[in-house]
């Protein structure tokens, strides 16, 4: 008989101690031990009474050329652009997001859709109860969508019920609430998360229907439960954005069939989550006067030109320590920008409290957006205004040189689209874009000077 003995399993890592800790060597998280039986013999899993014996192996060459499936159209453009075309059947997806930031109605919205354009669709929840989901679908306006929905959290149930229906689409909402008997842990542990994301997968690829799951996150935004189940599954998405805003942000960060740049931008209305039609504009202040202190940044999500408005705020540090506060921006090239204007542009910057955000909730993740920001903040600084109808764009190199970009042309042609007037930049193939004035910018201390920047005592 195997011997049955504990261990202690981190809930957010999935590191393994021999006992217990309040910190977890491996993450180094705070009180996330907690203790599971297993058996020393089988890693957990219950002894099975009978032997499987493996059948043979078929090899096949590099050049053995297969037809690809077909892909599953979504029919909501922001959706087909993030999975790379649409669905792959026989494919295992993850989503990860924030409580209610919009997961679960937009998978509702989904799996009503395709059940609609005559795909069997199955929507499994362990979360809430049917009339629950049934009430969210009459707000939604897609009760009438023959949808096979079921509220189970035990695996063999749900996989005894798969194999019969044997559907094209499968929600499963969410793996932290199913738990399988083959493993003695509580549901929600590492090892139940683990071993029910394994089993999901394998019926997946051999049922050849499209998988989806639905992840939970943990405060630092990261999907709970180990790291393995991400490399279990095909694409990885994350559904991010913000309650006091209306759009939300589907962004990829794995993908096997399609790119992993890519964000799909949706709007929240009374009937659920629409595809948003004028994305730049969520990102740009509709204020009418212009102060000093902001700028306007020409991002690239994958293939598509994006423009959000950057807002700085310089001012005396009020109780001696300067104080620095970033929303939507790496808080680390913040304080590399304020020492390269300390270093190459001579400004006494250290001693001021420093306010940086980005508008409407985007995060601003390019290098390309350290221009914005420098702009925007010695825009503060002289309290003066940019440049009306201006973009910046470019990566602020150590000695303050300014650094060239991918995609400029595309940044150009998106502020051209949407009536801006100039653009200030790293140097480049300069092309005209209609009435769009592009200036290169070649060193930080060349915009300093442009907008007057002196210190206090000057």
């Amino acid at each position: 008989m195997a011997k049955t003995t504990t261990q202690f399993i981190c809930q957010s890592c999935g590191t393994v101690h021999s006992k217990w800790n309040g910190k977890c060597e491996g993450c180094g998280e705070w009180n996330t031990l907690v203790e599971e039986t297993i058996s020393a013999a089988l890693g957990g899993l219950k002894p099975t009474s009978k032997k499987t014996a493996g059948g043979p192996l078929e090899f096949s060459s590099l050049d053995d050329h297969r037809e690809a499936p077909e892909r599953i159209k979504l029919g909501v453009d922001e959706l087909d652009r993030v999975f790379g075309g649409g669905l792959v059947p026989a494919s295992a997806t993850l989503i990860g997001g924030d409580p209610g930031i919009g997961k679960s109605t937009l998978l509702l919205q989904v799996t009503a859709r395709l059940a609609r354009n005559g795909l069997d669709t199955v929507y499994v929840s362990g979360e809430e109860a049917a009339a629950q989901i049934q009430d969210r679908a009459e707000r939604l306006k897609v009760a009438s969508s023959p949808v096979k929905l079921a509220t189970e959290t035990d695996l063999r149930t749900i996989l005894s019920a798969l194999k019969k229906a044997k559907p094209d689409f499968v929600v499963i909402d969410s793996i932290q609430t199913l738990w399988s008997d083959s493993v003695e842990a509580a549901p929600g542990s590492v090892s139940q998360v683990r071993a029910c994301a394994q089993e999901l997968v394998r019926f997946a690829k051999k049922s050849g229907c499209a998988l989806v799951i639905v992840g939970h996150v943990t405060k630092e935004g990261q999907i709970a439960g180990p790291r393995v189940v991400e490399h279990m599954v095909d694409t990885v998405f994350y559904f991010e954005g913000e309650r006091g805003h209306q759009f939300r942000i589907l962004r990829a960060v794995k993908n096997r069939f399609g790119p992993t740049d890519e964000i799909g931008i949706f709007e929240m209305s009374a009937y659920g989550l629409a595809p948003a039609s004028e994305p730049s504009a969520l990102f740009l202040s509709s204020e009418d006067d212009r102060t000093g202190g902001a700028a306007v940044f020409a991002a690239m999500e994958g293939s598509r030109p994006m423009l959000a408005e950057v807002q700085a705020l310089a001012g005396p540090a009020a109780y001696g320590t300067p104080r620095r506060s970033v929303v939507g921006w790496d808080n680390n090239r913040l304080a590399m920008m304020i020492a390269v204007l300390e270093a190459r542009c001579g400004l006494q910057i250290g001693g001021r409290d420093i306010y940086l955000s980005v508008a409407g909730g985007y995060r601003m993740v390019e290098p390309a957006g350290d221009l914005a920001a420098a702009a925007a903040l010695l825009s503060s600084m002289a309290d003066q205004p940019l440049p009306e109808k201006s973009i910046f764009f470019g990566e602020i190199a150590l000695s303050g040189a300014i650094r060239p970009v991918a995609r400029m042309d595309a940044r150009l042609k998106e502020a051209e689209r949407l009536g801006f007037k100039c653009a200030f930049g790293p140097e480049g193939p300069q092309r005209k874009h209609g009435s769009l004035t592009y200036t290169p910018i070649k060193r930080l201390a060349d915009l300093a000077d442009m907008l007057e920047v002196r210190n206090d005592d000057e």
